[in-house]
C-alpha cells in the first residue's frame, strides 16, 4: 500500500480519520502489513500483503483475521463478538 493512500481512507462505518501502525514496509516504502484503527468506533481494519481490509463487519472473519494479529501480538475483544475490536 502507498503510503499516498492513507490520507484517502477514512473508518467505513463512522468517517472518522484512520489512525495507522505500520508492522512491516518493503524495500520501496510501500507499506506491506499494517492496522488501521479507528479512535471513535475502536474498530481495526488489517494492511494484509499492501491491501488495506476495509470490509464492514457482517462480512467479514475472524477465524481468518485472528492468526494474523497473532502474528502482529493483538488479540480480539471477545466481550462484543459483533464487532472487529481488538482487546484493550
Amino acid at each position: 500500500m502507498k503510503r499516498s493512500l492513507i490520507h484517502k481512507l477514512c473508518c467505513p462505518v463512522d468517517k472518522s480519520e484512520l489512525e495507522l501502525q505500520v508492522f512491516k514496509e518493503d524495500k520501496n516504502g510501500e507499506i506491506t502489513d499494517g492496522l488501521f484503527t479507528c479512535p471513535k468506533c475502536r474498530r481495526y481494519y488489517p494492511i494484509i500483503y499492501g491491501l488495506p481490509i476495509m470490509t464492514p463487519d457482517e462480512y467479514r472473519e475472524k477465524s481468518l483475521e485472528t492468526p494474523i494479529l497473532k502474528k502482529w501480538g493483538l488479540t480480539l475483544d471477545q466481550n462484543d463478538p459483533e464487532r472487529f475490536l481488538l482487546e484493550e
